[in-house]
């Protein structure tokens, strides 16, 4: 653990050092992650009107420009490494190494934080001049903020941890990861206002974690929560980073069994 922790500036360091080498690629990545973007131009047009629910054209600016906010903070790659280095046997390199595999690929996503705040930049002042009157001023909700995008951080990784891992038993994990995509996009928040589907969406969401990963802090953020809720909320969120994290540490442990890499 101490051999682990002393490693840790290194492993930074070094994928800092990646991210910038492929900053091309990894600006590509990010700028991908467009889809709040063309949902924010649906949504205020639908709005023009008449409010939608509680929303007005300056709650849908607010939501989504936030909602694109939280999703460059807390998006990770790491299932599609850990697929390509099971099936091709590469993760025999990371094994060798004195550091448990999963914390090297933490490192190599935090490490590119730096980038992404760059990036994340622009969109935040946009949200502040365009909908600044709509986001919360609590200063207890503010503080929770930057702990409900690391735990949405934490659960986006240890998930693709737990998918990524099941390559040790099936051909492509990255298929099963399209199925996870899909109700992310329902029940996160991501596409539409969990408010706006009908009630039973909304409850069954605050049973399963894609709501944890983006949509309760894009919540919290445009005040759409109290502080009562926020802290209830807040628990139910790393209650699910710990179980992540023992399905993925337990996951690795039985995947770890069965890998055999052979080499020339």
């Amino acid at each position: 653990m101490l051999r682990s922790l002393r490693a840790l500036p290194t492993l930074l360091r070094v994928g800092l050092a990646e991210a910038v080498a492929y900053r091309a690629e990894f600006l590509v990545w990010l700028l991908s992650t467009n889809m709040p973007l063309v949902m924010l131009a649906l949504w205020t047009a639908v709005a023009r009107e008449a409010p939608v629910g509680r929303f007005g054209q300056r709650d849908f600016v607010a939501y989504y420009l936030a909602t694109l906010f939280v999703r460059l903070m807390t998006g990770a790659w790491v299932i599609w490494e850990l697929n390509m280095e099971i099936r091709q046997g590469t993760l025999a390199f990371r094994l060798l190494r004195p550091v448990h595999p999963l914390l090297a690929y933490a490192c190599e996503n935090v490490a590119a934080m730096p980038l992404r705040l760059a990036i994340s930049t622009p969109v935040v002042a946009l949200l502040v001049v365009t909908a600044g009157s709509h986001l919360t001023r609590d200063p207890l909700l503010l503080a929770l903020f930057p702990l409900t995008v690391i735990g949405g951080w934490l659960i986006t990784f240890l998930a693709m941890a737990v998918i990524g891992a099941l390559a040790f038993w099936v051909e492509s994990a990255t298929s099963l990861f399209d199925l996870w995509l899909g109700l992310f996009g329902v029940f996160s928040g991501y596409l539409v206002p969990l408010e706006l589907f009908p009630r039973w969406v909304g409850a069954t969401a605050r049973i399963l974690p894609f709501r944890y990963m983006l949509g309760f802090p894009v919540e919290l953020l445009v005040g759409l929560v109290d502080r009562r809720r926020a802290l209830l909320e807040l628990a139910v969120q790393w209650t699910w980073v710990a179980a992540l994290l023992f399905l993925a540490l337990g996951a690795w442990r039985a995947g770890a069994r069965r890998f055999a890499a052979y080499g020339g």
